[in-house]
C-alpha cells in the first residue's frame, strides 16, 4: 500500500482524550521526519467540553517523571505557560506528601527539599491539560483529527487495519477543501497500526473481541474542588479512612482538589447532602489541618473498578496496541492511574521511534514490536495493581492489631531516612525498585 494514499495512515489512534492526544503528540515529531501520518478518531466534540468526558474538572496528580515525559514531548512548558499567563489556575506543584490514617497518630511525610528536587509532582486539572493537548495537535501537519466521528466497522488482519467512519462534516481540527473526502458523511481509512485509547469501557476493545477481567471495589470516588480557610502550602494529603482513602491535592490559592472514596451504600446519602452538610462530613473525615472547609464546588461520582486485560484474547490480535485506561483500570489510591497510562505512551512511542530509525520502510504494526511493548508493560501494570489492591485491603481491615501495625509502619517510615528516601523516589517515578526505564522517562506513582 502506498503511503501517499489519501486514506492511509501509519498509525490510527481511537480515542482523542488525554491518553490518545498525548500518544499522537509523542509520535508526531519523529514520524514527520519520514513523512508518516497519524489519525486520531474522537467521538466527542472538543469545543464542547461538557461532552468531552476526558476534559472535565477532575485533577491529575502527575509524578515527577510524568512531568519529564511531557517535557520530552515539548508539552510541559506550554502547559506551564498556559497556566501562568492567567488562562487557568488549575495547576500547582506538590512540595510535600502527608500520609496518615484517621483515628491514629502515625504519619509519613515526604519532602521535596530532602529529595533535592523542585517538586515531588504536580496537580493539573484534566480540562486544562486537554486544552493544551488539543492546541498542540493543531501544530502538527501529520496529525489528522476526525472529530466528532464514530466507527461503523473495524477489521484487522496480517496486512492492515481497515476502518469505516461516520464523520461529522465539520471536522474541527483538520479543515479541508470543500471537495475533500473528509466532508463526506462516510469515510474509509486504512493503517499499519491501531492504538486503542478510548477508555476503561472501550467499545473498540470490545468490538475486537479482547476480553477483560473486572472486579468492583464496591467503592465510589467523589470528586470536587474545595476552598479552605488555611493555605495548603503545596502539601498533598492522603488519608486512609474506614470508608476508603481520601486525597486532598493542592491547587492555586487556598483551593484543593478532593478525591473522597466512599462505600457504595454510602454514596446516595453523601451526594444528597447540601454543601454545608457535605463540608461538615468531610471536615470530620479529613480533620482541621487546613482549617475550616469554606466552599465546595461541583461534585461528581465515579464508580471504582479493577480491570485487567485477558492476555489470551489479546494475543490473537494483529496490529493492535492498548494504552491508558483501555489497557488497565486501577483504584485511584496513590494517584497511579494516569501516570501508568503515560508510561504506556512513553514505552510504545520509544519502540515505534526506534523502529522507524532502524528501518526506513518499517512496518509499525509488526508482531514483534507489539509483543515487545506488551511484555515490557506487564511488570509495571502488575506491580501497580498489587500495590493498589494491597493498600485497599490493608487499610480496609478493621482488626485492632493490624491497625497498630499500620500506625507503627507509618511512624517508622517517617523516622527512618533511608526507607523514606526509597519511598519518595518511588513516588516521583525514579524508584530504584523499578526495572527498565524508558528513554522518555517512564515513571511511577505519585502518592
Amino acid at each position: 500500500m502506498s503511503e501517499a494514499s489519501n486514506n492511509f495512515f501509519d498509525v490510527v489512534i481511537v480515542g482523542g482524550g488525554l491518553a490518545g492526544a498525548s500518544m499522537a503528540l509523542a509520535l508526531a515529531p519523529a514520524l514527520a521526519k519520514s513523512k508518516r501520518r497519524i489519525a486520531v478518531i474522537e467521538a466527542h466534540p472538543y469545543q464542547q467540553q461538557r461532552l468531552q468526558p476526558s476534559f472535565d474538572d477532575r485533577c491529575l496528580a502527575l509524578a515527577w517523571s510524568s512531568k519529564q515525559i511531557y517535557q520530552s514531548m515539548g508539552i510541559w512548558d506550554e502547559l506551564a505557560k498556559h497556566c501562568h499567563e492567567g488562562q487557568s489556575d488549575g495547576f500547582a506543584a506538590i512540595k510535600q506528601i502527608h500520609i496518615s490514617e484517621r483515628g491514629h497518630l502515625g504519619v509519613t511525610r515526604l519532602d521535596q527539599q530532602k529529595e533535592a528536587v523542585p517538586a515531588l509532582g504536580s496537580v493539573v486539572e484534566s480540562r486544562v491539560l486537554g486544552e493544551v493537548l488539543v492546541e498542540q495537535m493543531k501544530l502538527h501537519d501529520n496529525i489528522h483529527v476526525f472529530c466528532p466521528a464514530s466507527i461503523e466497522q473495524l477489521a484487522t488482519n496480517a496486512d492492515e487495519v481497515s476502518i469505516s467512519l461516520i464523520v461529522d462534516p465539520e471536522t474541527e481540527l483538520e479543515p479541508e477543501p470543500e471537495s475533500a473526502q473528509a466532508q463526506s458523511k462516510h469515510q474509509k481509512i486504512k493503517a499499519s497500526l491501531l492504538i486503542v485509547a478510548d477508555g476503561v469501557n472501550s467499545q473498540t476493545r470490545e468490538s475486537l473481541g479482547i476480553k477483560v477481567n473486572q472486579k468492583a471495589y464496591a467503592q465510589t470516588a467523589i470528586i470536587a474542588n474545595i476552598e479552605t480557610a488555611m493555605p495548603h502550602n503545596n502539601i498533598a494529603y492522603e488519608r486512609f479512612t474506614d470508608s476508603g482513602p481520601l486525597a486532598v491535592l493542592p491547587l492555586t490559592r487556598n483551593r484543593s482538589s478532593l478525591v473522597w472514596t466512599v462505600k457504595d451504600e454510602q454514596l446516595d446519602d453523601v451526594m444528597a447532602m447540601n454543601d454545608a452538610e457535605f463540608s461538615q462530613a468531610l471536615q470530620q473525615r479529613f480533620g482541621h489541618r487546613l482549617g475550616q472547609i469554606k466552599k465546595v464546588g461541583h461534585r461528581a461520582a465515579y464508580p471504582l473498578m479493577l480491570m485487567t486485560i485477558d492476555n489470551e484474547t489479546l494475543a490473537y490480535q494483529q496490529r493492535v496496541a492498548l494504552i491508558g485506561n483501555a489497557a488497565h483500570g486501577v483504584h485511584p489510591v496513590a494517584g497511579q492511574g494516569f501516570n501508568l497510562g503515560l508510561r504506556d505512551i512513553s514505552a510504545l512511542a520509544e519502540l515505534i521511534v526506534a523502529e522507524v530509525q532502524a528501518h526506513k520502510s518499517a512496518d509499525l504494526g509488526n508482531d514483534e514490536l507489539l509483543s515487545r511493548y506488551w511484555q515490557w508493560r506487564q511488570a509495571d501494570i502488575k506491580q501497580v495493581t498489587r500495590i493498589t489492591n494491597g493498600l485497599i485491603k490493608l487499610f480496609s481491615n478493621h482488626s485492632t492489631s493490624l491497625a497498630i501495625l499500620r500506625n507503627s509502619g507509618l511512624f517508622l517510615t517517617d523516622i527512618i531516612s533511608p526507607l523514606k528516601h526509597v519511598i519518595a523516589h518511588e513516588a516521583m517515578g525514579n524508584g530504584i525498585l523499578q526495572g527498565r526505564m524508558s528513554k522518555m522517562a517512564v515513571g511511577q506513582s505519585l502518592l
